[in-house]
């Protein structure tokens, strides 16, 4: 086994370990009082997308599905879902809780902005949530502009709603993007 990690595209027998990793950051991620609602959330997303991933996210031109894997493990995740020939969305990018700090955010963020600039997407948008610290201040540091926030109250399968402020960024992978 190696000890290098590689990032590749999904696979059908990663679903279970994906699956796990998206309920156990939600889950970790969710604010006192409102683990029920993150329960509904996670099991709304995972019927809707989560647990459809090679229809949603491979099956659709311009758009992908990562996974970081080592020695067989899953490290981490991230989607890419196309809006436009000009715009795509980062999706789903969560890092194994045990393996965070080592860098892994950093490089699925490498390869989806070089997965966008090689389709020739001019923008990269994304939208997280207040309680994503970790991952606020990675978009932040990584050049992602600040573009709107909002308070979600209703839910769906990008927010668990009930309140929870939203950050919307965008990045410009092209000059006047």
């Amino acid at each position: 086994m190696s000890d290098e990690m590689l990032i590749r595209p999904y696979e059908a027998g990663d679903r279970d370990a994906v699956l796990a990793l998206f309920r156990a950051v939600n889950a970790e991620l969710a604010p006192a009082g409102m683990e029920a609602a993150f329960a509904d959330y996670v099991e709304r997303a995972i019927a809707d997308e989560m647990g459809r991933i090679p229809e949603c996210f491979q099956q659709v031109d311009g758009s992908g599905f990562w996974v970081a894997v080592r020695g067989g493990a899953l490290l981490g995740m991230v989607g890419i879902e196309r809006h436009s020939d000009a715009e795509a969305e980062l999706r789903r990018m969560y890092v194994d809780p045990g393996q965070r700090r080592q860098g892994i955010g950093n490089r699925l963020l490498d390869h989806i902005e070089g997965f966008c600039r090689g389709r020739g997407y001019a923008r990269l948008i994304l939208s997280t949530s207040e309680i994503q610290f970790a991952a606020l201040a990675t978009y932040k540091a990584r050049g992602y502009d600040l573009v709107r926030e909002e308070v979600a109250e209703a839910a769906s399968t990008k927010t668990v709603g009930g309140g929870v402020r939203r950050y919307h960024f965008v990045k410009r992978l092209a000059d006047g993007a």
